[in-house]
Parts: structure tokens; sequence; C-alpha cells
């Protein structure tokens, strides 16, 4: 018989544990794609550990959570997870055809 093991994903402890942001908590559950923005923004520009621009920190962890840490998210919250990065782009001042060039 083979033993079933709790392997615990680094995902989670990842996104609970960010050394390079301070989330507010349950930022990825928000209905509403500019408050998660507005959140991630003032999160990243609060950090001082942040290794790249406020705006790489925030989207780096928003599409990091949609990939990994959000893996089995409802079709609803992914479609607002989505939305929000465009949120940041507009709140940062990017268009779409900046962010490949950050």
């Amino acid at each position: 018989m083979k033993r079933k093991s709790k392997k615990k994903k680094w995902s989670g402890k990842v996104t609970k544990n960010s050394n390079a942001l301070d989330l507010q908590n349950g930022v990825f559950t928000l209905h509403d794609p500019k408050k998660i923005a507005v959140s991630l923004k003032k999160s990243a520009k609060r950090s001082h550990r942040r290794k790249g621009t406020p705006f790489q920190s925030a989207m780096s962890m928003l599409t990091f959570y949609i990939n990994r840490g959000g893996k089995n998210l409802d079709d609803r919250q992914k479609q607002i997870l989505e939305k929000a990065k465009d949120e940041l782009r507009i709140l940062f001042g990017r268009d779409q055809k900046e962010e490949g060039k950050t």
C-alpha cells in the first residue's frame, strides 16, 4: 500500500508570504478589477523589497496568481483578474504595447 503524501504547494506559500509585496488580504478574491489593480499598485509602491519597478512587481504578482496560485479559479474570477491587468496598465500609464518593452 502506498501512502499519499500531503505536499504543500509552493505557489500558495508565495501568494501568502511574498517577499516582494505585502498584499491586502483577499485581494485576488475581489470582484472589481479596478479595486484589485489599485490594491496591487499601492502594495507595489509601498514595498522597498521589490527588485523591479512597482509596475513590474504588481503585474508579476497578478500574473503569477492567475497562472499558478489561481489555477482552480472559476471562469468569472479569472476574467476579473485578467481585466485587472488592463486596469494596472491604465493606473501606471502604460499601454498594452509597452508591457513587452519593460
